[in-house]
């Protein structure tokens, strides 16, 4: 294990919260990071990574416009700001953190969203947990 995310909890739908995701022993700033939600009974999703060198970034359909992920150099974290959650934003998210993903015909930020890269980080978490309900 190389990040500690926190941040989880219950929220109302609609709502917003701020997960953050620190790591230990290595820069962020040297690689492609990665949050990955993995709902109740469904495989993992990546919904949001940025690149390692300029930090652009992808999002999932299902979060674009809603989630924003950001690096902080200073504090050596990736944030992910998740604002208008829905009852289907619930599960764990995960950090994980690959010095280059896999080439393919991606952009190498996209393939870092790809559900396989879960099974290939080079850095992870464990993960904290969202639930909305109300």
């Amino acid at each position: 294990l190389r990040f500690k995310e926190e941040g989880g909890g219950v929220v109302n739908p609609g709502g917003s919260l701020r997960l953050s995701c620190e790591a230990f022993g290595f820069s962020v700033d040297y690689y492609y990071i990665g949050w990955f939600h993995q709902a109740p009974g469904k495989a993992h999703e990546g919904v949001a990574c940025i690149a390692r060198d300029d930090d652009t970034t992808y999002y999932a359909d299902s979060v674009k416009g809603r989630f924003t992920i950001s690096r902080d150099t200073a504090s050596n974290m990736v944030y992910l700001h998740m604002t208008d959650l829905t009852p289907e934003d619930s599960g764990v998210y995960t950090c994980i953190a690959r010095r280059t993903p896999p080439t393919t015909e991606l952009s190498p930020v996209q393939q870092m969203c790809a559900s396989e890269m879960f099974a290939l980080p080079d850095k992870w978490g464990r993960g904290t947990r969202v639930t909305v309900s109300g």
